[in-house]
Order: C-alpha cells, then sequence, then structure tokens
C-alpha cells in the first residue's frame, strides 16, 4: 500500500472558491489504483505550490478528474520502467505534464509515470534540492530563458518580479541576481518580506499596491523586462510602464486571470507578452531549464527560501498558502 494525498471527488460546495476546508484526504491506495505508468518510481519527495493549494482545498479549476492523486511535482529513484530510456537507480524529477491535474500527482510514496516528460536530475544537484526548485523554480528559469531569447540581458536595465515572496519569484530573483540583473521586487508584504527579498539579491522592493489597481494604458517606462506571476490590473500595469522593446513574461494569475489593459504597449513601444507554460513544455526545453538551474541558483539561498514538511503537513501548509503567508518553497518528504 501507498499513502498518497487525494482528491475524492470534484468540490460542489457553493463556497468552493473561497473554500477554507480541504476534500482531499490522506489514504492507502494500493497499485491498481495507482496506474499503468511504465516507469515506477519510489518518490522521495514532492512540494506544495499555489496550483496544489487550490486542488486540495477544493478551489475550482486545477483538477480535472478524480479520484486524483494531488502534487504538480515528484522527484525520487526510479524502481522499475518498460521505457527503455529509464532504469533502476535513476534519479528523476517530473514537474507539470498534468500531474496532479489529469493524472495522478507526487504527494505519495510511490508513482506509475510515463517516461516521455522525466528530466535526469543533474548529478551535483541533490534530491531535495530539485523538488525545493519544483514547478516554481522551472517556470521561474523557463521566464529567464523567455527574457534571453528576447534579449533583455543584465545590462539592459531593471526588471521587475511580482508575487516576488512566492516560489516563482523567490527563485526569479535569486537566477536573475546571480546572473547579473538589476531586480525590483514586487509584494504585498514589504515590512515583512523586504529583508528576504534584499537577501535574494533583490535591488529595490516596491509595494504590490503601486501596481494592483487600474492604471493608465501607457505609464512612464521603468522596465527592460519583467517577470509576472500575478496577472489582472497589476500584469496590465506592469506592460504600461515597460521600456520600449522590453519583455514581460506572464506565469501566473494570482490576482486573476483577466488582462485589463489597451494594445497601447504592443504597438506604441514594441513590448512583447510572452506567456510561460510549465506544463507542455518540450523535453528539450525541460532539459536545458533542468541544466541552467543547477548551474545558475545559488544553492545557499535554495536552502534559505526552503522549508520541509511530511506528508500529513501538507493540509495545513495548502491553507497558508492561500491565506499568502508563507514564502518561498515547501518541500514535502515522502521518506520513512
Amino acid at each position: 500500500m501507498t499513502r498518497a494525498i487525494v482528491i475524492e471527488r470534484r468540490s460542489e460546495r457553493a463556497d468552493a472558491a473561497t473554500s477554507v476546508e480541504p476534500i482531499a484526504k490522506l489514504l492507502d491506495v494500493d497499485d491498481e489504483f495507482l496506474g499503468a505508468g511504465p516507469v515506477r518510481v519510489a518518490v522521495e519527495f514532492s512540494s506544495v505550490n499555489y496550483k496544489d493549494a487550490l486542488a486540495i482545498m477544493g478551489r475550482p479549476g486545477v483538477a480535472r478528474t478524480w479520484p486524483l492523486i494531488a502534487g504538480i511535482d515528484l522527484v525520487g529513484t526510479v524502481e522499475s520502467s518498460s521505457d527503455e530510456r529509464w532504469t533502476p537507480g535513476d534519479r528523476v524529477v517530473l514537474n507539470g505534464a498534468g500531474l496532479g491535474e489529469s493524472r495522478h500527482g507526487g504527494l505519495a510514496e510511490r508513482a506509475h509515470v510515463d517516461g516521455g516528460s522525466l528530466v535526469a536530475i543533474p548529478g551535483e544537484l541533490s534530491s531535495e534540492r530539485a523538488a525545493a526548485i519544483g514547478t516554481a523554480g522551472f517556470t521561474a528559469m523557463l521566464s529567464v530563458l523567455a527574457l534571453e531569447r528576447q534579449g533583455v540581458l543584465p545590462g539592459s536595465g531593471e526588471v521587475l518580479v511580482t508575487g516576488a515572496a512566492g516560489g516563482v519569484g523567490s527563485v526569479a530573483i535569486a537566477l536573475l541576481a546571480k546572473l547579473g540583473y538589476t531586480v525590483t521586487a514586487s509584494t504585498g508584504r514589504v515590512e515583512q518580506q523586504s529583508g528576504y527579498l534584499l537577501g535574494l539579491g533583490a535591488a529595490h522592493i516596491l509595494d504590490r499596491h503601486e501596481l494592483s489597481e487600474p492604471g493608465k494604458p501607457l505609464q512612464s517606462q521603468r522596465w527592460a523586462g519583467a517577470i509576472d506571476a500575478v496577472g489582472s490590473h497589476t500584469l496590465a500595469n506592469v506592460l504600461a510602464q515597460t521600456n520600449y522593446g522590453g519583455t514581460v513574461t506572464a506565469c501566473g494569475l494570482a490576482q486573476g486571470a483577466d488582462l485589463p489593459a489597451s494594445m497601447a504597449p504592443f504597438i506604441l513601444r514594441g513590448v512583447t507578452l510572452a506567456g510561460v507554460n510549465s506544463v507542455e513544455a518540450s523535453l528539450e526545453l525541460r532539459q536545458r531549464a533542468w541544466s541552467r538551474l543547477a548551474d545558475d541558483l545559488d544553492p545557499a539561498l535554495l536552502d534559505g527560501m526552503t522549508s520541509v514538511i511530511p506528508l500529513e503537513g501538507v493540509f495545513d501548509r495548502a491553507r497558508e498558502v492561500l491565506d499568502g503567508s508563507v514564502r518561498g518553497r515547501t518541500v514535502v518528504s515522502l521518506r520513512a
């Protein structure tokens, strides 16, 4: 039997969008429940991401089938495989690819997965640190790669990171700062988080309230680029403040999925809005991102932004994530 966090049903409560009670349970499941994936992995670590918290607490928009093992991250060791690309003992990481949304995820002691999206953990990176990076860090790296492709380089000017104290934002700041960018971090908890964000490498702190209300279609140019995990009015204002020829990556929607903006930044300033989708990333892009993460992310900073909890602690942590009281990354240990 395998211990797993299982979402047993669709939330049908009228208050599902604001629920504070989980619809998932910690259960023992058998091999038949895990399914017939060709690669069997002994899961060592998973994590708690914003998506995981939404799914576990019954918020709509994440879980698409049930019963479903939650967890969009999985780090572990291959136990057996009918996929010739993988052999027992291989250390692997899997992010997105439907985990915790349309197929069983990583918040379980074992997983049966398809081998096509698995990535070998770079040899110098520990399994626990790979889980600390997780989908959030992977998404941050995809955003950095997108900025680089569009010519936003360390000498281009200031880069803004919104939702800075969250998982994506924390890793993004650490990556950008190590690469030589000048980073401004936007947070709604300036007093509580300034020391933390400056410690990650941010040069400046911006109160998120300066970006979260409706603004003019074009504003004073401030940013060579930006990584936005917030969406809605925040993203609209970031676009309105981006320099001519700059690039903004959109990788989250904590404020909302809407974009109340105009065409002015795109037409009059040539701003690029680059969407980042970690779920459907190609294997080549996954491998490139993980290689860069192993090289470009300071392990001491990663450790400093990471807390480790047992599987039983996932429910409380999910509540805290949705309350906005968690910063950095949460690793879930599946080791006995």
